[in-house]
């Protein structure tokens, strides 16, 4: 069996970067870092489902609405199979993954229809995400963006000046940018990391 390993993703509308951190929870490293499908390039709607439904009559949105769902958790279940296989066969046993998102808003106390249809693709991607990690048996965590820090400073016991320079210092060892995804992905993952 491999170092201890945990999973972080900053979910998107339609992709999601993602960060494998291993341990010890002491001195982290990125394993890797990727960028995953959470749609179908094939399929250009599904990256905004609840735009491509905001023009079509009741009935037709709510058939293309749940088709596109579909074509979402399809994708997105085979993303993370893909991603969990390849790294078992690393020596990697993913246990443990936190998910970094814009907001928990609830999208129904969205007036604007635009806004609401942002809200309802992030609540989307974030769920569907969420439940095919549980499904590959990770316990399964959700991080909204602005608390990241504040969080992470309490959990890892640490101040947020010391968690962003150690989160900006992981980043160090790889090749090319390391961006405020990567690194919001990264500390989710550190702050599971047992």
């Amino acid at each position: 069996m491999g170092a201890q390993a945990a999973l972080g993703f900053r979910v998107k509308s339609g992709w999601a970067t993602a960060i494998l951190l291993v341990g010890p929870a002491q001195a982290p490293r990125v394993a890797d870092r990727r960028v995953i499908e959470l749609s179908d390039p094939a399929v250009p709607s599904s990256r905004q489902p609840y735009h491509a439904v905001m023009g079509a009559t009741p009935a037709q949105g709510a058939q293309l609405e749940r088709r596109l769902r579909s074509v979402v958790a399809r994708v997105t279940r085979r993303s993370v199979r893909q991603l969990l296989q390849e790294y078992r066969s690393t020596g990697h046993a993913v246990r443990r993954a936190a998910l970094v998102v814009g907001s928990d808003i609830d999208p129904a106390r969205i007036a604007n229809d635009h806004i609401r249809a942002h809200a309802l693709e992030g609540r989307l991607f974030r769920t569907v995400l969420e439940r095919a990690c549980r499904s590959f048996g990770l316990q399964a965590s959700v991080l909204v963006e602005r608390r990241a820090y504040p969080e992470g400073a309490m959990a890892l016991r640490r101040s947020e000046s010391q968690v962003k320079r150690a989160v900006t210092q992981l980043g160090r060892a790889l090749d090319g940018p390391w961006r405020a995804d990567e690194k919001t992905a990264a500390l989710a993952a550190w702050m599971t990391l047992r």
